[in-house]
């Protein structure tokens, strides 16, 4: 019974962790979380066993989970813990299998197990600094295919030519049919300065891209100040992941460049994966000073409604750039910036990730996300799986990416930068 309280007491003080994005490289807040009144175990005492944490698992899910596939049925997943914690189980390495396949019966590819070596990688990954290639991976949950989200700027991955929407069909010549996303991470991530082979098929073409693993420290933020044909100054912000850094530098480089001069400001969250809930909106913040930024929806309807505070920085004109790799957090800031008619979007229709996901520690030093809410923009519309439309499409060719690098990004050479900043100047002129 000791046991048992002291369970209760654990759930109730371990914080739970919002989080926005996909994949590894993705960052959390932590925000209070009342206690559990669930259901009593069955199969009797299960302290001190690998029960324990399969119990913890379904207890969370069985609380706060928001089904957005339509495969959670609260009688079977009674019936599930009632039949897992009757079976034995020799160690952790069977409770951590169980609980991956108790999980896979939700369909959702976001809400996940994390082995205590996993889940402090991930508090590695939450202060901006990744071990790997570089690539954030998601679940297509009706192929079942690995796909890459985005690969991070800087990283083996992007320096190698990896791109959004790419396919992982094999890992060192092992097939990834049928693979989850954690057990594709094991074995993407290794030892600094060893090598992986991704085969990757983008369309009809099946690619064998070779890898050296490395240790990257990511700044969230880039900038600079350039100058159009006629002087005009125009800021140029680039904005990597929403990590734990990210809204204090985005203050630093929109105050670099009002003290520069900046006329107008291009904001480009291509390639930007997601991250931090509450950077999104601290930096959404940063450019809005009145209106609604984000609402959230939680089984029980619309929990939290989050809304700027007078405290822009500048009230100069902006454009954003969005494309196929801006997922999650980066859809919170555009779309606020949208539909407050804050910004103009320049590009593609964004990826379409509208869950947020909580993450928990567990007794045992492993860890669980899983999804809790979907966000709303201000307007009320769900982009889960339908994305953002841009203001403006722009599309690069074939030709103009083949030969295509990062540090080209925001430079006469991009040919969608140029297409924003041709919108900002009519903007500024106006």
């Amino acid at each position: 019974m000791a046991k048992s309280l002291n369970w209760r007491s654990f759930l109730r003080s371990t914080p739970l962790l919002i989080l926005l994005g996909l994949g590894g490289v993705t960052t959390a807040i932590t925000v209070g979380m009342p206690g559990l009144t669930l259901p009593t175990a069955s199969g009797g005492s299960i302290s001190d066993s690998p029960k324990e944490v399969i119990d913890q698992v379904w207890q969370i899910v069985y609380r706060d989970y928001l089904d957005s596939s339509g495969d959670y049925d609260e009688k079977s997943w009674r019936q599930l813990r009632s039949k897992l914690l009757k079976k034995s189980f020799a160690g952790n390495a069977e409770s951590y299998e169980a609980i991956r396949g108790m999980l896979a019966s939700l369909n959702d590819p976001y809400t996940r197990f994390l082995d205590p070596k996993q889940f402090k990688e991930m508090r590695i990954d939450t202060s901006g600094e990744l071990m790997g290639v570089g690539i954030q991976l998601s679940l297509d949950t009706k192929t079942k295919e690995l796909v890459v989200v985005s690969p991070i700027e800087g990283t083996p991955a992007s320096r190698a030519g990896v791109l959004s929407k790419d396919v992982i069909v094999s890992i060192d010549g092992n097939s990834t049919k049928g693979m989850s996303t954690e057990d594709a991470v094991k074995l993407i991530r290794g030892p600094e300065g060893s090598d992986v082979i991704l085969g990757l098929r983008r369309g009809d073409q099946v690619l064998d891209v070779p890898l050296t693993r490395a240790r990257i420290e990511i700044n969230a933020v880039t900038y600079r100040l350039n100058k159009t044909k006629d002087q005009q100054k125009i800021g140029y912000i680039r904005l990597k992941q929403f990590n734990a850094n990210a809204a204090k530098e985005m203050r630093q480089a929109a105050k670099s460049l009002e003290e520069q001069g900046a006329e107008g400001y291009v904001l480009d969250l291509r390639g930007n994966p997601g991250g931090l809930l509450e950077a999104s909106i601290d930096i959404a913040r940063q450019w809005l000073n009145e209106g609604i930024i984000v609402s959230t929806r939680t089984r029980e309807g619309i929990r939290d409604v989050r809304r700027a505070t007078g405290s822009a920085i500048t009230d100069k004109p902006l454009v954003v750039l969005i494309d196929q790799g801006s997922a999650s957090a980066s859809e919170i800031l555009s779309g606020s910036l949208q539909d407050n008619s804050r910004a103009e979007l320049v590009g593609q229709k964004t990826f379409g990730k509208g869950l947020v996901q909580a993450v928990r520690g567990l007794s045992d030093g492993s860890g669980l996300t899983v999804t809790i809410a979907k966000y709303l923009t201000p307007k009320g519309t769900d982009i889960h799986k339908n994305g953002i439309e841009p203001d403006v499409t722009s599309v690069m060719t074939a030709d103009q990416l083949k030969n295509f690098t990062i540090e080209k990004l925001g430079s006469s050479q991009d040919s969608q930068y140029i297409d924003a900043q041709a919108l900002l100047l009519t903007k500024i002129r106006s």
